[in-house]
């Protein structure tokens, strides 16, 4: 009998897991992919929707464009996962069984339990996340004068944070919106964990940005219009996004396998704790040699191609490969410019200007290539 194999969620890791697994099983088993959305989202570009809307365009890719037609697709969130019966359970009710299964839900936005923030604050997970950021800001600049100018507020300064506020401030630049922008981070510096190097060429460019920083102050509360830090300090804000940290999605909580704040442990082989249940992306914690893998597109692009490649091994009963992780580089934009870090086969280890912005498209437009093929890749390129 023919065994069914399911992808759950259309990220990087499942977008990856699904050509890999076409090709590793050439038609031997079924393959299922669910996903809440009927389109891949280009996620670590989607914050140019803040900037001009029409880019998501670019940003989504249609399902269909991507998997072959023997592959079934199923339109719906996955609330759950029974590795017993080896069922996933939908939001409508209904359950799709599985033979071997490959988690890829992504993450969500983590609160950290900071009392009013969730409930005032935008996040950068969607591109209907991105396209209500931008609303809010046309608002509150609408509603803005140069005596009294909106005040938009970006908490978290990794890399969706940076990102988010340098297309806020190119929103505000090319609508001359009054707008004054400040991006706050708990920890001593930006980029918090990362190169002192980069993080000093990210802060030259933020700050040329115009847009200010804060640092080494936690927020502790959020109100509709204020947020409030340890430091007794307070800021008012009129646009409030949150890119502070993630998070696993709900769907994992409950299940047998074995997780942390619902994102599954998984082995170098994405193995987890069911030997039918594989995972991988932002909705894991992959084992590495040095530590857990990064939650990052690269990692998740790496990761899937050797997970679906296990997964055609478990199937056949052979020995499965353990993944190791290679960092090939930082991107990070600032609006229309870039800061580009220890990228592989690069002579200079950390540079701005056009041979940064250069690498940072060519980088989108080859996943995009890889997924979608080169007519889409090509059409995408002004955008990214």
């Amino acid at each position: 009998m023919t065994e069914t194999v399911v992808v759950l969620g259309a990220g990087y890791a499942g977008a990856g897991a699904i050509k890999s697994l076409e090709d590793a099983l050439d038609d031997e088993a079924d393959i299922i992919w669910i996903s809440d959305h009927d389109h891949h989202l280009v996620l670590h570009e989607v914050h140019r929707c803040i900037r001009d809307p029409s880019v998501r365009q670019n940003v989504t890719i249609p399902i269909e464009e991507i998997k072959s037609p023997h592959t079934r697709f199923i339109e719906g969130e996955v609330t759950g996962l029974d590795c017993d019966d080896r069922e996933i359970a939908l939001a409508d009710g209904s359950t799709v069984d599985y033979d071997y299964a490959l988690v890829t839900l992504g993450s969500q936005t983590a609160y950290y339990g900071i009392d009013g923030l969730e409930a005032h604050s935008l996040t950068l997970k969607s591109l209907d996340d991105a396209l209500e950021i931008h609303d809010a800001v046309k608002e509150a600049a609408r509603d803005a004068t140069p005596d009294d100018p909106a005040q938009v507020v970006v908490g978290g300064a990794g890399l969706s944070g940076i990102q988010t506020a340098g297309e806020i401030a190119e929103f505000r630049d090319l609508h001359h919106a009054p707008i004054e922008i400040t991006l706050v981070e708990a920890l001593e510096e930006i980029f918090p964990g990362n190169d002192p190097e980069l993080q000093g060429a990210l802060r030259k460019r933020i700050l040329e940005r115009d847009i200010e920083i804060s640092t080494d102050d936690p927020i502790t509360e959020a109100d509709e219009d204020v947020i409030h830090f340890e430091s007794d300090a307070t800021l008012e804000h009129d646009v409030f996004v949150w890119a502070g940290g993630i998070t696993g999605q709900e769907a994992m909580d409950g299940t047998d396998l074995d997780n942390e704040h619902n994102r599954v442990n998984a082995a170098a082989t994405f193995e987890t704790s069911d030997d039918r249940v594989f995972a991988l992306g932002d909705s894991a914690i992959v084992d590495q040699p040095e530590g857990p893998c990064p939650p990052t597109a690269q990692a998740a692009w790496q990761a899937a191609e050797v997970a679906g490649e296990n997964v055609a091994r478990a199937l056949h009963g052979q020995p499965l490969t353990s993944w190791t992780h290679e960092d090939k580089g930082t991107l990070v934009s600032v609006g229309e410019k870039a800061v580009a870090h220890n990228v592989v086969n690069v002579p200079i280890n950390t540079f701005g200007g056009p041979g940064a912005k250069f690498l940072k498209k060519a980088v989108a437009t080859r996943w995009i290539r890889d997924i979608a093929g080169s007519s889409r890749a090509a059409r995408a390129w002004p955008d990214m």
